[in-house]
């Protein structure tokens, strides 16, 4: 198969394709829809799927009137039935997410629990080590609050919010402010830590356990998924020299146009 792409006067040939894909990086971007065509080939929808999906998708982006529906298809040059194909290719890619992984998501989830729970704490940061104690023992004492002392002597964005910092996941803080809430109870304070350049003053406040709901559990599909495609991603690029690879890679663009020029 021969594919020639016609811009004005230039012809760009197919060996011309991969190397402007590669220019522009966006050949992991094909493989990655490459990937993913291979992956939900075996899957079927059903109309009544299709239809359902194409309101979903319509009414996610606002599309509420034939002639908004218009406008999008032009804007992103498409027509009616390519539209179907997109909200079909979706569906398709959720049903292949649950059969691949959606009875493994609760051993997942418990593996990962740790760093999903949510937390609410107080933080007050400092660089002089000498002030960071003495607030550290005024708070112990309770001669002052650790939301007065932070409003006032707190270098951080947390002075603004009385030193109160949360819901926040574990897995998003300093991996050693993390370790210290983990095991912490709530109420507890710490003396102060070196953190980086700062000095600070931590105490947990509240805990609140990750639940596998259903938008943790659409979340951790995601999770996984992308995972999964990234390492599929990585071996293919490794293999993009391959002329088997460069040939499915011009079939998915051939199979994405609807004619030989641009």
């Amino acid at each position: 198969m021969t594919i020639n792409l016609q811009l004005g006067q230039e012809t760009i040939t197919a060996e011309g394709i991969i190397n402007l894909l590669a220019k522009y990086q966006l050949l992991p971007q094909i493989l990655r829809e490459l990937i993913i065509d291979q992956s939900i080939a075996a899957i079927e929808c059903t109309p009544e799927e299709v239809a359902y999906g194409s309101q979903l998708f319509c009414e996610y982006n606002q599309i509420t009137e034939e002639n908004t529906k218009l406008a999008w298809l032009q804007k992103y040059g498409m027509n009616h039935e390519q539209l179907d194909m997109l909200t079909a290719r979706k569906l398709k890619i959720e049903k292949f997410k649950q059969a691949t992984w959606g009875g493994k998501l609760e051993a997942y989830f418990l593996w990962q629990k740790p760093q999903l729970d949510k937390i609410i704490y107080s933080l007050l940061r400092t660089q002089d080590i000498e002030v960071a104690q003495e607030l550290y023992f005024r708070i112990q004492a309770k001669e002052q609050t650790f939301s007065e002392l932070a409003r006032k002597y707190s270098d951080g964005p947390e002075a603004q919010t009385d030193g109160l910092i949360g819901p926040v996941e574990l897995k998003a803080l300093h991996p050693a402010l993390a370790q210290i809430l983990s095991i912490s109870k709530p109420g507890q304070l710490w003396s102060p830590v070196l953190l980086g350049d700062w000095f600070v003053i931590v105490r947990l406040e509240k805990n609140i356990p990750a639940q596998l709901d259903e938008n943790m559990r659409q979340r951790l599909l995601n999770e996984v998924f992308e995972i999964w495609l990234s390492e599929q991603i990585q071996v293919a690029m490794e293999q993009q020299n391959s002329t088997d690879y460069q040939s499915k890679i011009l079939n998915l663009i051939s199979s994405l146009t609807t004619a030989n020029q641009i």
